[in-house]
């Protein structure tokens, strides 16, 4: 089977990429505080409470829901499996935006913003937050790697540069014409990396609260939490692909994929149960579960993540009419999605109470509108890219066989 992708070629400017173009402006000025003012200005965070909606949201959900650049790079290029091929560049575009907005929102997080070079002098071997930087470093790149290819294919033999930078035009198109000739040949050395380092710091992240069994709720801490975080981002990769792909063929006015997206969710059905699995059996093992009718905020949140996020989707997945409806399979992904993004708040914000915190964490509304706007700006991006270049398929392009 063959893919045919273009650019969308429809209307930019719509209403609702105006209304992300001001919600980036509200996030902007509140970063523009934070760095004129100190992180104190705009955040709720202390040194007792020293991470908050920024590390919960920003970095460690969008690690995970990023995790469908990996899963489908893996089925479609290592396994062979080249009939998922049209959900490949969309999961990729997806996964490039959310770690760069992840790295975006550890500038805004840490102290000393303009020191986020120095793990890559001063290397910390013993440290796991050392691992996990260099590996999101690196992954970055390679996701870049990844995309421009769609970039050669959409300029090669097109750049007319206007007025004075017409004198690049020679210049640019060799260099595309070079990109086109090597990337070909070695590309699958990136594939390789991408999933390897994408294992790697999956789960470092989980890795980073093994050191805080007094701060983390018993609920949530366990000797398995790198596992964990493995397994559900790994799980949530497919079911993201489905949930961003769904919506932006639906806002597009595009043909939906449901003949991809169908049997990709089949596999879901095997990732999340072995998430599952896991969570309920360490949870017995532990004897954890006398935590989860105590009535705290901690237990409901573990609840809501548990039955709302993993058990009842899990269950929607097993029906075969249930993942035959795109409705349908869009609110099961969507419920998954929102598991794992659940999850990572848990573990980060919900579950997490230093003894030295008097009193609880809730995000300022400058902390809310540096997400907003942050991920404001990842959908504005998806939304230019695929417009501009050759992501999706086409209006009315199928595969063709």
């Amino acid at each position: 089977m063959s893919v045919h992708p273009g650019p969308i070629g429809s209307k930019f400017w719509t209403p609702g990429v105006l209304l992300l173009a001001l919600l980036m402006a509200a996030g902007a000025v509140a970063i523009a505080a934070r760095f004129i003012g100190g992180i104190g200005y705009v955040s709720n965070l202390s040194t007792a409470r020293p991470w908050g909606l920024w590390i919960g949201v920003d970095v460690a959900s969008g690690v995970a829901l990023a995790a469908g650049g990996f899963t489908t790079a893996f089925l479609a290029h290592i396994l062979g499996r080249h009939a998922f091929e049209p959900v490949v560049r969309p999961a990729l575009l997806t996964a490039m935006l959310g770690y760069t907005f992840v790295v975006l929102g550890l500038m805004v997080d840490i102290g000393r913003s303009w020191a986020i070079w120095k793990p890559m002098i001063h290397w910390n071997f013993h440290s796991v937050l050392f691992e996990v930087a260099m590996c999101v470093m690196f992954y970055l790149k390679v996701l870049y790697i990844e995309f421009i290819p769609i970039v050669v294919e959409r300029f090669k033999g097109r750049v007319n540069l206007p007025g004075p930078l017409s004198a690049l035009n020679r210049i640019a198109e060799t260099l595309l014409g070079w990109a086109d000739r090597v990337l070909s040949k070695i590309m699958w050395v990136f594939i390789i990396a991408g999933v390897v380092l994408s294992c790697m710091h999956q789960s470092s992240l989980g890795s980073l609260m093994l050191i805080a069994p007094t701060k983390l709720h018993p609920l949530w801490y366990t000797p398995i939490l790198p596992l964990l975080f493995l397994t559900s981002a790994i799980a949530v990769g497919y079911p993201m692909v489905v949930f961003e792909t769904t919506i932006a063929t639906t806002s597009l006015q595009l043909e939906g994929e449901m003949r991809i997206l169908t049997p990709l969710t089949r596999i879901t059905i095997f990732l999340l149960g072995i998430y599952m699995a896991l969570k309920i059996g360490d949870m017995v093992i532990r004897s954890s579960y006398r935590y989860l009718l105590d009535g705290t905020a901690q237990s409901n949140a573990f609840l809501a993540e548990m039955i709302l996020g993993v058990i009842v989707p899990w269950l929607m997945l097993l029906s075969h009419s249930m993942r035959r409806s795109r409705r349908g399979l869009f609110v099961t992904c969507a419920l998954i999605v929102g598991g794992v993004l659940l999850n990572r708040i848990n573990v980060f914000v919900v579950g997490y109470r230093p003894p030295v915190s008097g009193s609880n964490y809730f995000p300022s509304i400058g902390e809310i509108l540096i997400t907003v706007g942050f991920v404001s700006g990842l959908m504005f991006l998806y939304r230019f890219f695929v417009t501009y270049l050759p992501v999706l398929n086409r209006p009315g392009q199928e595969v063709s066989p």
